[in-house]
């Protein structure tokens, strides 16, 4: 299986944190449910075009965190966590990426009028297609 994640190599955040935090969308999305079969470190740092140790690192981050699980021999797998968990992801994700977003614009000079005048109207566009 192949995961979509995303990297910024010119982002500030450490790739490592950009792989943790997408996975952990993933699994509190419901993109990747319970018991799903991860991709081996080797695979994943195959894939994105980076060291297996970062690989290493954000899965170690993540079962610490509650969210995978390794099985020696068997693989690494995706672990039922709890709603409250789930929602936290959830808002954290959205936050950071409309925070990142909101700067983004200020760093093109729009003022805040602007910025909210382009939030509606692409939750309006999304609506309608939806």
């Amino acid at each position: 299986m192949k995961l979509p994640i995303h990297l910024s190599k010119s982002s500030h955040e450490p790739i490592y944190h950009q792989i943790e935090k997408q996975i952990q969308a993933l699994i509190a999305g419901g993109t990747l449910p319970a018991n799903t079969p991860l991709p081996s470190i080797r695979v994943l740092a195959k894939d994105l075009e980076i060291s297996a140790i970062t690989i290493r690192r954000a899965y170690q981050n993540l079962e610490i965190g509650g969210f995978i699980r390794t099985s020696q021999g068997k693989g690494t797998f995706v672990k039922e966590i709890d709603a409250n968990l789930k929602s936290k992801v959830k808002t954290e994700t959205v936050n950071r990426i409309i925070v990142e977003a909101v700067e983004t614009a200020f760093q093109y000079d729009y003022t805040l009028e602007e910025i909210e005048d382009i939030f509606h109207k692409v939750i309006k566009a999304y609506n309608q297609k939806n």
